[in-house]
């Protein structure tokens, strides 16, 4: 033990002196991060300064909650999209008129044949006949452009029509 007691003795000057050299290397890198965190502190405060937010996590913790509620909204959107865009083919939206004079006596063309039709030409085309004695009004359902009923010239022509795109 007393070899032990002679080495540490004999070194004692340079463990001393190791020790500190790392304190005052410790005190100086203390210094450098306080002077970091200071400049880093006085960042923070001009950026929060006047916003009436205490700290930035709140300020997180609200943008990320608000993010959330935002994706939300988004989600259901594009839901009500897909069913709208979905019915949107059937709709009866476009509309062909074709008028004529029915049975070639002089006047107007007062008789008439529309075309109510969505994309697939699934729809219902309606004729309006005048004459001097009266007026007559048939419909006729339409599915991929054809009726089981016979379609006259006037209602083919009301559904090309329809057909078209504007």
């Amino acid at each position: 033990m007393r070899e032990w007691n002679e080495l540490i003795i004999d070194q004692l000057a340079w463990i001393i002196g190791g020790l500190a050299v790392f304190i005052v290397w410790l005190i100086i890198w203390n210094f450098m991060q306080g002077s970091k965190l200071r400049k880093m502190r006085r960042k923070y405060n001009q950026m929060m300064e006047g916003t009436g937010i205490e700290d930035l996590e709140s300020l997180l913790i609200d943008l990320k909650i608000g993010q959330g509620k935002i994706e939300d909204a988004q989600a259901e959107q594009q839901q009500q999209i897909g069913r709208i865009s979905a019915l949107l083919p059937k709709q009866k939206a476009k509309v062909g008129i074709k008028r004529y004079n029915a049975f070639g006596e002089r006047g107007n063309e007062l008789s008439f044949s529309v075309a109510f039709v969505d994309d697939l030409k699934n729809g219902v085309v309606i004729t309006g006949l005048y004459s001097r004695d009266g007026s007559y009004v048939y419909a006729k359902a339409l599915t991929k452009g054809e009726s089981p009923h016979a379609l006259s010239p006037e209602e083919l022509e009301a559904i090309a029509l329809a057909g078209h795109e504007e």
